[in-house]
Parts: structure tokens; C-alpha cells; sequence
């Protein structure tokens, strides 16, 4: 199909690096109109895309995003801006859990809530929620973030219980090792190591296959899957 999302605009969170810039830049290819937000006021979206510099740990600041995704109406919602910071479960500090709380649960929820009446105005949307295998199976020295996508998850269920009826499919999709610089930068050569000899496609995933789930679940040919979590792991929660 050539340009299956012609005429779509998309919002897509932390696209200035890793899975959301792969996400941004496959949109793109397929025909939507994107507009990518990134942290840094000198950060950049993939060519061909608007970038957005928003600091979503700043209140007003998310707020006056959320309420511009509301005027623009996308038709397509991907929440991919996140972080995540590893230690053991007792050395954890409260402020550092409720940080990645916020971004990687509490800001898809404001987007997510964003969009609802004006997907349902047009009839229908796509929200994608990038979640991690590490909130369907959890990991040890992970518990604040796998505490975010757990929670990110179970808003998506809920979610599309109450809006598939207005054609607003919303999914999560779970990546599992992929190569970013987040995972580079949380993993040591001998965990990656370690944790390549679980994965039975015995390498690390490419932020591109991921995008390639996210553009199928927010296009045309994505009609009745909602409230669902995709795994792109290379069978790690499978065996």
C-alpha cells in the first residue's frame, strides 16, 4: 500500500532519538504529517518532520502541550518519551520513582486524554502506548520502571474498553533488547550478554522493527485490535 497514512497527522512523543525517532521517521514514510517532541530546545525530529521541544516534567508545560494536541485533532497518538533508571529495589529514591512515573505513565495518560473527543469527533483515531516487555514479565533492579509500564498498560486496556466503541483503537506495543542508547547506557556488557542468551532470536532487536508494529497498529489495515500488548522481543516472553 502506497502511503497508507496520507492526510494523517501524528503526534509522536520522544522522537528525537532511538524507538521514537524510528517511529517518527516510519510514519513519515508511510504519508503522515508528524510532529515529534524531544526534550532539549536544540533537539531535532527525523527530516521531514515538526519537532516539538517540550519538558513534560514541568507541569504547565505538558499541560499547554496537551491542550495544542487537543486543538490539532491527530489522528494518530504514539506515547514513546521515557526514561528509566535501574538499582536495587531498597535503594530506590522516592523521587526518582515518582519521576519515571510521571513521564512514562502519568504523561501518555494527559496525551492520551488529550485526543479522545477529538478522535471521536472525527470518528475514529489510533493511540499507541510504547510499553517494554519489562511490564509483562518485570526484571529484577527494575521495579520503577517496570511499575510505569505495568501502569501504562492497564490504562491502555481501560482506555480502549471505553473508546474502541467511537472507532479510537488503542494499543500497546512492548519492545523487549533493542539496540538504543538507552539500553547501551543501563546495561553492562556482560548483563546485555546475559540477557541476549534468554532472547531466542539471539540478538538485539533494531528500533525499526518496532516502528514497523507501531505503523501497522496506527494504519488502515489495523480495524478490530484494541486494548491490546504487543511483545516485539524476539520470543523473550515466550519461553
Amino acid at each position: 500500500m502506497t502511503d497508507p497514512l496520507s492526510g494523517k497527522l501524528a503526534v509522536v512523543t520522544g522522537a528525537s532519538r532511538g524507538i521514537g525517532k524510528a517511529i517518527a521517521t516510519r510514519l513519515h514514510a508511510d504519508g503522515a504529517t508528524v510532529i515529534g517532541t524531544g526534550s532539549k530546545m536544540e533537539g531535532s525530529a527525523p527530516e521531514g518532520c515538526r519537532y516539538r521541544a517540550v519538558d513534560f516534567m514541568d507541569g504547565a508545560a505538558t499541560d499547554a502541550f496537551a491542550a495544542e494536541v487537543a486543538e490539532r485533532g491527530p489522528d494518530i497518538l504514539v506515547n514513546c518519551a521515557g526514561i528509566n533508571k535501574i538499582g536495587p529495589f531498597a535503594d530506590i529514591k522516592t523521587g526518582d520513582f515518582e519521576t519515571i512515573q510521571r513521564l512514562n505513565t502519568t504523561v501518555p495518560f494527559l496525551l492520551c486524554r488529550a485526543v479522545i473527543e477529538p478522535m471521536k469527533q472525527k470518528g475514529g483515531g489510533r493511540i499507541v502506548n510504547v510499553s517494554s516487555v519489562w511490564g509483562k514479565i518485570g526484571k529484577e533492579l527494575r521495579a520503577s520502571y517496570a511499575t510505569s509500564k505495568y501502569g501504562l498498560q492497564g490504562m491502555t486496556a481501560a482506555l480502549a474498553a471505553e473508546v474502541t466503541k467511537w472507532g479510537i483503537l488503542a494499543n500497546c506495543v512492548s519492545p523487549g533488547p533493542i539496540e538504543t542508547e538507552m539500553t547501551r547506557s543501563v546495561l553492562s556488557d556482560e548483563q546485555l550478554a546475559e540477557l541476549l542468551a534468554a532472547v531466542p532470536a539471539g540478538r538485539l532487536g533494531q528500533p525499526e522493527e518496532v516502528a514497523a508494529a507501531v505503523a501497522w497498529l496506527a494504519g488502515p489495515e489495523n480495524t478490530f485490535i484494541s486494548g491490546q500488548n504487543i511483545a516485539v522481543d524476539g520470543g523473550l516472553t515466550r519461553v
